[in-house]
């Protein structure tokens, strides 16, 4: 991959800021880094926004960055194997949360986004701005894992 995780993390920042969320942003980011455009990312996307569609469940941006990796490293037929991209996923999940301290959207936030409480903790905390430093770095831990997968 040719582009610095620090360009695909101020890309995926800056479609974050435009509107559109998490996993969003970052498989957007990881897509165009590998050279991939599609009107369809963003829709496979979304539903695993805000902790899985509000359900307290993996960060989206942990789970968009999964998806990019797999946009670089995934099976195209049944007999490829799963290893490589098994193993990137494994070491951008346990960078994320050795950073974090968590991969779950209601730990790292601390509210249920499910809630009408949760969304207005979320709104009155501004924890969006957490929402998008995790973008962030797992835009650039993803980018990292795959120059290493690549090399």
């Amino acid at each position: 991959m040719t582009n610095a995780p620090r360009m695909a993390a101020n890309y995926a920042e800056e479609l974050f800021a435009s509107g559109f969320f998490c996993a969003e942003s970052v498989l957007l980011a990881l897509a165009r880094a590998q050279g991939i455009e599609s009107d369809v990312l963003p829709r496979i996307a979304t539903a695993f926004c805000s902790g899985m569609a509000r359900t307290c469940g993996t960060c989206g941006a942990l789970t968009g960055a999964m998806m990019g990796i797999g946009l670089g490293s995934g099976r195209t037929a049944q007999t490829d194997s799963v290893q490589a991209t098994y193993e990137a996923t494994r070491q951008l999940i346990n960078a994320f949360e050795a950073e974090f301290g968590s991969r779950d959207c209601h730990s790292l936030l601390g509210c249920d986004l499910g809630t009408q409480e949760g969304q207005a903790t979320f709104r009155q905390d501004r924890l969006g701005r957490k929402c998008a430093e995790y973008t962030r770095r797992a835009t650039e831990i993803a980018v990292e894992v795959l120059n290493q997968t690549a090399a």
